[in-house]
C-alpha cells in the first residue's frame, strides 16, 4: 500500500496541474450572446447626429443602468443612462440632443441569458471621423483574475456535484456495505463540501464577474442584493438549499443507514434514500440547466430536461468511477459483486451520456462547420476523444471485473483457512488466559499480521491490481475530462458564433465604410521613447482597407520615428500575423494602401515603433473588422 500511495499522489497532483491549466487557460466567457448588429453600424459616419443608438444580439440580455454607454470624443457621456427595450433581441439608449460632429465610442457590458458577462465596443462618426480621447479597457468581462477565480470554483462545484451524487449512488446502488466505511464517507463529504463552498464563492464573486471585475467588489453587499434579483443568483441559492437537504442525507446514509443491522428495516431506510437522493441530485443539476447553455437558444423546453439528464449521468459514472478508485486502494475485501454492478451502472450512464451528448452537440453546434472552425466545436471534439478513451479503458476494467470473481472467491478462502490455522496455534494467554496486558499486545500484533498478510495476498492478486491499475487510469482522464468539460461551458457555442458571423458579414456587405481609429501609447524605454500611435484604417470591413499611421510626442507634435511596422492577426481563426510596412509620407505620418483582411473579426493590430538605433517596443490593441 505505502508503494503504491506515492504514485498515486504524484499521479493525481499531476492531473491537478493539468486542470489547473485548463481552467487558467481558457478564454474569459464574455462571448455567449454576440452582437449582431447596430445602429449606427460599427465604423459608420453619418450626416446628422441619431437620437439613440441601438443593439442587436444574438439572444436575450439582461442589461442595467449604465449597461450601455455613448462617449462623444473628448470622453463625456452624451446618452440619458436608461436603458431601453426595443423588442425581440435589440436594445438601445437615448441620447442627448445638439452633439457635436467627430467620433463617438459606444461601450456596452450585458449578461447573456446563459448567465455569462458580454462586453465590447465600437465607433461611428458624426459629420466626420475625428481624434478621440476615450481609452477602451484592457479587460473583458469575465476576465482578470476574478475570472479565473470564478472559473476555478465552477470547476469545483463541478468536482464537488459528481464526488458527492456519484458517490452517495454508488454506495446505495453498488455497495451498500461502504457506507460504514471511513474511506469513502471523506469522499462524498469532501464533495458536499468543496460544492458548498464552491455555490457560496459563485454567489460572492458573480457581481464583479459580471461587473467591474474588480476584487474588492467580491465583499460588496449591494452587489450581493443585485446578484439575487437574477436568475444565476436564483439558481446558486437553490443550489445551497438543496445542499442543506443533501447534508441530511449523507448523515442518515453514513448515519443510521449503515448501522442498521435488521435487513428489512435496512432495505427500506435504503428505498427512502434512494428517492429523497434523487430529488436531491436532479435539483442539483436542474441549478445549471436554468442558468447556463440549456436555457438560453434553440428549445431550451427540451435541453433543459436533457442537461440534468446528462449531468445525473456523469456524475453517477464518474463519482462511481472516485468511490471504486478509493475503495480498491483503502478496503482489502471489496466484493467483486459490488465492482460487477457498478460496472451496469457505468454502462448505463454511458448511453444516457452519448444519446444526450449527441442531441446538445447539435443544439450547440448546429453545423459541421461550426465542429471544427470554432472553439466550442473544438473543445467538443476534444471532449469526445476523452471520453473515448475513458470507455475504452472501461472495457479493460470490465475484463478484469469479469476475472476478479473467481479469484475474489479463492483469495477469500485462503485467509479463512490461514486465520483457522492461526487461532489454533495462539498460545492460551492469547485467548483469555495470563496477564491481560500481554494479551492485548498479543492481539495487536496479530492483527498488524493478518493486515500484513492480506496486504501480501491482495497486492499478489494479478486480477484486482490490474483493475486498481485499469480505475486509475479512468480517473486520470476523468479528471481532465471534467476540465475541460468546464472550459466547454464558459466558450461561446459553436451555432452563436456562426450566426454572428453571418450577421456581421451580412452587414458589411451592404457596403456601409466607416473608419476605425485606434489610439496606442508607447514607451520604449529609451530617451524621449514616449508617444502615442494613430492608427486608422479605412473602411474597416473585409477586403482592401487604407491605412494611416500618425506618431505623435506626449505633446501632441509630430514625432519623426526612423521605423514603424504594423501586423494584424485574428486569433479566433490563427490567421496573422499578417505583416504591413507602411511608407512614410511626412514627419510622423505613415501610410499603406490596399492593406487585405480577409476575413471579419476582432483584429489585434499590433505596431512596432523603433524610436532609436537600439529602443523598439511593440504594442498592441484589438479592432472590429467588417
Amino acid at each position: 500500500m505505502r508503494s503504491v500511495a506515492p504514485r498515486l499522489r504524484a499521479l493525481l497532483l499531476l492531473l491537478l496541474a493539468v486542470t489547473a491549466a485548463l481552467v487558467a487557460g481558457a478564454a474569459p466567457a464574455s462571448a455567449h450572446a454576440a452582437l449582431t448588429g447596430s445602429d449606427p453600424q460599427q465604423g459608420a459616419v453619418v450626416d446628422k447626429a441619431p437620437t439613440q443608438v441601438s443593439l442587436t444580439f444574438s439572444e436575450k440580455v439582461a442589461l442595467s443602468e449604465g449597461s450601455v454607454r455613448v462617449l462623444d470624443p473628448k470622453g463625456e457621456r452624451v446618452d440619458t443612462g436608461a436603458p431601453l427595450d426595443l423588442g425581440g433581441d435589440s436594445y438601445g439608449v437615448k441620447l442627448h440632443a445638439g452633439l457635436p460632429d467627430g467620433t463617438f465610442t459606444v461601450m456596452y457590458q450585458v449578461v447573456s441569458a446563459d448567465s455569462h458577462p458580454v462586453s465590447g465596443a465600437f465607433t461611428f462618426s458624426v459629420g466626420a471621423p475625428s481624434k478621440t480621447s476615450v481609452s477602451l479597457p484592457d479587460r473583458e468581462a469575465g476576465g482578470g483574475v476574478v475570472g479565473r477565480l470564478y472559473d476555478t470554483a465552477r470547476y469545483l462545484s463541478y468536482a464537488g456535484f459528481v464526488l458527492l451524487v456519484g458517490g452517495a449512488a454508488f454506495v446505495l446502488a453498488c455497495w451498500p456495505r461502504g457506507a460504514g466505511v471511513r474511506a469513502v464517507q471523506r469522499l462524498v463529504v469532501s464533495g458536499w463540501l468543496a460544492l458548498t463552498a464552491a455555490t457560496l464563492a459563485l454567489l460572492l464573486m458573480r457581481g464583479s464577474y459580471t461587473g467591474s471585475g474588480e476584487v474588492a467588489d467580491i465583499f460588496d453587499l449591494s452587489l450581493l442584493g443585485t446578484v439575487l434579483q437574477t436568475k444565476p443568483g436564483a439558481a446558486l441559492v437553490s443550489r445551497l438549499l438543496l445542499l442543506a437537504a443533501g447534508a441530511l442525507f449523507v448523515a442518515v446514509l453514513f448515519g443510521a443507514y449503515q448501522k442498521r443491522e435488521d435487513d428489512e428495516e435496512r432495505r427500506d431506510l435504503a428505498f427512502g434514500l434512494a428517492i429523497g437522493g434523487a430529488v436531491v441530485a436532479a435539483g442539483l443539476a436542474a441549478t445549471w440547466a436554468m442558468a447556463e447553455h440549456a436555457s438560453s437558444g434553440l428549445q431550451a423546453g427540451v435541453a433543459m430536461p436533457v442537461d440534468v439528464v446528462h449531468l445525473l449521468a456523469v456524475a453517477a459514472w464518474l463519482g462511481g468511477l472516485a468511490a471504486l478508485l478509493v475503495a480498491l486502494y483503502r478496503v482489502p475485501d471489496i466484493e467483486a459483486a459490488a465492482v460487477r454492478r457498478f460496472s451496469a451502472v457505468a454502462f448505463g450512464s454511458v448511453v444516457a451520456l452519448t444519446v444526450t451528448g449527441v442531441y446538445q452537440s447539435w443544439r450547440q453546434v448546429g453545423s459541421w462547420s461550426a465542429l471544427t472552425g470554432t472553439a466550442y466545436g473544438r473543445l467538443l471534439i476534444a471532449k469526445v476523444v476523452l471520453v473515448g478513451v475513458l470507455v475504452g479503458l472501461a472495457w479493460f476494467s470490465r475484463r478484469w471485473t469479469g476475472r476478479l470473481t473467481d479469484a475474489a472467491v479463492s483469495g477469500a478462502a485462503v485467509v479463512r483457512q490461514r486465520a483457522r490455522k492461526e487461532k489454533e496455534r495462539e498460545p492460551a494467554v492469547a485467548r483469555g488466559g495470563g496477564d491481560d496486558r500481554r494479551a492485548a499486545q498479543l492481539a495487536r500484533q496479530r492483527a498488524a499480521v493478518a493486515s500484513a498478510r492480506e496486504k501480501k495476498l491482495r497486492d499478489a492478486d494479478p486480477h484486482r491490481s490490474g483493475l486498481r491499475r485499469s480505475v486509475l487510469m479512468e480517473a486520470g482522464v476523468a479528471v481532465v475530462l471534467l476540465a475541460v468539460t468546464t472550459v466547454l461551458t464558459t466558450t461561446e457555442p459553436g451555432r452563436t458564433e456562426e450566426e454572428a458571423k453571418a450577421a456581421t458579414s451580412a452587414s458589411a456587405s451592404t457596403g456601409q465604410t466607416g473608419t476605425v481609429t485606434l489610439d496606442i501609447p508607447f514607451d520604449t524605454g529609451g530617451q524621449d521613447g514616449k508617444g502615442v500611435v494613430r492608427l486608422d484604417l479605412d473602411p474597416a470591413r473585409t477586403g482592401s482597407n487604407e491605412m494611416h499611421v500618425y506618431v505623435e510626442r506626449p505633446d501632441g507634435r509630430a514625432f519623426d520615428v526612423p521605423e514603424l511596422k504594423v501586423a494584424f492577426t485574428l486569433d479566433a481563426e490563427d490567421l496573422g500575423p499578417l505583416p504591413v510596412v507602411p511608407d512614410r509620407i511626412a514627419t510622423g505620418h505613415w501610410t499603406a494602401s490596399g492593406v487585405q483582411l480577409p476575413m471579419a473579426g476582432k483584429w489585434k493590430v499590433a505596431v512596432t515603433v523603433r524610436t532609436s538605433d537600439i529602443d523598439q517596443v511593440t504594442v498592441d490593441k484589438n479592432a472590429q473588422i467588417g
